[in-house]
């Protein structure tokens, strides 16, 4: 069980604003001298690395520009609000960005409460927030912490559901509890999630059936799965009965979410690494009514229809569910929502807005963005728009933020979790 806590973090925030002119609290606020940007590692990996990639498979490096490529190391200290550079994020006219929170190192995946409160998972920190807005004001607080990557989090009906890789917890009434929360009750042995870690930080939505949904993902980079176990995306009941696979063969899904107007689940996923600069690309998926428990390619077909390299099998891509669209080589697609309030334009009624972390097997980094992506609801005839950009300096292929999450709020504005700088970005629209 995880160490509960009390207190608060990041004390009131008063959001800086951009919309061409940078105000903080009436004052204006001026481009950072210097803020932390990441560029692209050159090192060898030691041995031990070199092994422990081999062991996940695929390991290629000579595919690659850079054979010496490594993840992105988060950032896990708080970002003072004059050193997130919010002048730096571009947005379509007539739209503005500003904090809506900060000083929540790890800010990842979001779920809104009914009264405002907004919880917020992590990976590597180990910790769940709750962020408070009161009368424009917010404050934060760690409700949990030393939890092995409890990325997933979901309000259903005042009822806080967390996942951390196999672990699920449930707290009840959250939002009036919050000054003296008790433990959770725990509910791991109810829906026997797979205890591996690799690509099984979760991703929880509610579904228009009144059922949870989890995804698992493949324990690897590219190897044969047990289709029973890994490489899924399911539902349960809220209870953890009648567990049900809705689709196969889906290798690391971080965000989905339900069509406003057929109801059916859309999903990210990403592609494998090591096989390549401009493969395989990230996808955006679509699983039919009647397709339910398809098959979506992994770990023999990917993207549009090409098999994989290493693994190879006759036919690989035969009856696999091709994607909407893809979304770019190595880009990191999570966390994504349909578009369904009123405030932004009619371009972006139903529209998927999803968030792509940003690239650590590219040579030139791709992503750090959110994307618009309008297709008709049977997932055909997609257009890809640039929406909020601005994290990553082509010139110098560095990067400074990485969006992971979009929560749309009931006055039809957007929250885009931003894990590098600890923070919550509100993006509105005024004609």
């Amino acid at each position: 069980m995880s160490k509960l806590l009390s207190r608060f973090m990041a004390g009131i925030v008063s959001p800086a604003v951009l919309s061409g002119a940078f105000v903080l609290s009436g004052f204006a606020l001026s481009t950072p001298a210097a803020f932390a940007q990441q560029g692209t590692n050159t090192t060898p990996p030691t041995a031990a690395e070199a092994e422990r990639r081999r062991a996940m498979g695929g390991y290629q490096p000579e595919r690659m520009q850079n054979p010496n490529l490594t993840s992105n190391p988060p950032k896990l200290t708080v970002t003072p609000l004059e050193e997130i550079p919010l002048n730096k994020i571009q947005v379509p006219p007539g739209f503005k960005v500003e904090v809506w929170a900060h000083g929540i190192p790890g800010a990842r995946m979001m779920a809104r409460a009914p009264n405002g409160t907004v919880f917020v998972g992590t990976r590597t920190i180990g910790r769940v927030y709750a962020v408070m807005d009161k009368d424009g004001k917010r404050t934060s607080k760690i409700i949990a912490e030393k939890l092995n990557q409890p990325n997933g989090v979901l309000v259903h009906q005042g009822t806080l559901y967390m996942a951390a890789i196999n672990r699920v917890f449930r707290y009840d009434n959250v939002e009036a509890n919050l000054d003296n929360l008790p433990p959770p009750v725990e509910m791991t042995d109810n829906f026997k999630l797979p205890p591996d870690v690799h690509h099984n930080w979760k991703f929880l939505a509610y579904g228009p059936d009144k059922k949870i949904y989890f995804q698992v993902g493949a324990p690897c980079n590219v190897c044969e799965i047990n289709p029973g176990v890994h490489g899924q995306i399911r539902r349960y009941n809220l209870d953890g009965t009648g567990m049900e696979i809705v689709a196969r063969g889906v290798r690391n899904s971080v965000g989905f979410d339900f069509h406003p107007k057929t109801g059916e689940l859309w999903f990210t996923d990403n592609g494998r690494d090591w096989a390549g600069e401009t493969g395989f690309e990230e996808e955006l998926n679509r699983v039919p009514a009647d397709k339910i428990g398809g098959h979506f390619g992994f770990p023999y077909c990917h993207a549009n229809g090409q098999p994989d390299p290493d693994i190879k099998v006759p036919n690989p891509c035969a009856n696999v569910i091709l994607p909407v669209t893809t979304l770019g080589a190595h880009a990191a697609a999570l966390g994504m929502r349909f578009y369904t309030g009123k405030m932004f334009p009619p371009e972006y009624q139903g529209a998927v807005l999803l968030a792509r972390h940003g690239s650590w097997n590219k040579t030139e980094r791709l992503g750090y963005d959110i994307l618009r992506v309008n297709a008709t609801p049977d997932g055909k005839d997609a257009k890809i728009t640039p929406f909020v950009t601005g994290f990553m300096d082509k010139a110098t292929n560095t990067y400074w933020g990485r969006p992971t999450d979009v929560m749309l709020m009931p006055d039809g504005s957007v929250l885009i979790s931003d894990e590098e700088q600890g923070a919550i970005y509100r993006v509105s629209y005024n004609k």
